[in-house]
């Protein structure tokens, strides 16, 4: 019988993939997405001080359907409308183990048209 590894176990070993590669500072955080079923977050994290410096979802933002491509770009634009608040331009991209299409790059695009560069 062959043991087959779930979904979610493959992304967390392509999270730690990415992970190995991609570090965030005070100066450059990096930007982590989070996506569920039901919603999407993103945050964005210093490594070296294992803090996170500002976070966004779909939660925080009360959107009525947090699973769509449209609560994603909601979640980009806020989360780079926080960070420019913060003074903070320059940003590492961490999608998370996820493909980068859909929902994930949405959040990309909506962030860099808020002024984060990646």
């Amino acid at each position: 019988m062959i043991n087959k590894e779930s979904k979610n176990a493959v992304r967390v070993r392509k999270h730690e993939r990415v992970r190995a590669k991609v570090k965030g500072s005070a100066t450059c955080p990096r930007l982590c997405v989070f996506r569920s079923n039901k919603h999407i977050e993103a945050q964005l994290i210093d490594d070296v001080a294992k803090a996170t410096l500002v976070s966004s979802s779909s939660v925080q933002l009360k959107l009525e359907n947090g699973s769509n491509v449209e609560a994603a770009k909601k979640v980009g634009a806020d989360l780079a409308a926080k960070a420019k608040a913060k003074k903070i331009s320059t940003v590492v991209f961490d999608r998370g183990g996820y493909v980068y299409h859909g929902r994930v790059a949405a959040l990309a695009d909506a962030a860099r048209e808020g002024g984060l560069k990646f």
